[in-house]
């Protein structure tokens, strides 16, 4: 019987090993989308054009069609939006001090559930 609670014990500790795994792999997607959302709303602003916004989503995809080994399919995605947009024209000839006031606002993309 005790060996039968330590290896519930073992098991139980592998399974919160891999939930604190997963915990993480989550928040760092959780922040990468926020990074995103936040670019995608300040081009919004800067009224991109619909066609310029579609080819930056069209490159990342094609970045991302053959994913690399070891790293996650969807944080791959993100991380490479988040690089294309960031790359984006509008976003790097827009004023300092707009940026920096648009940053310390709120950040009114949390949705709350």
């Amino acid at each position: 019987e005790l060996q039968q609670k330590l290896e519930e014990t073992e098991l139980l500790k592998m399974e919160l090993q891999m939930l604190e795994t997963e915990r993480v792999r989550l928040s760092l997607v959780e922040e990468k989308l926020m990074d995103v959302l936040q670019l995608l709303q300040q081009l919004r602003d800067l009224n991109i054009s619909k066609r310029a916004l579609g080819k930056i989503l069209l490159s990342t995809l094609e970045s991302c069609r053959d994913p690399q080994p070891g790293k996650a399919c969807l944080f791959e995605v993100l991380d490479t939006l988040y690089h294309e947009l960031t790359a984006c024209e509008l976003l790097q000839s827009q004023p300092l001090e707009k940026a920096q006031s648009h940053q310390s606002l709120s950040n009114p993309l949390v949705i709350s559930c």
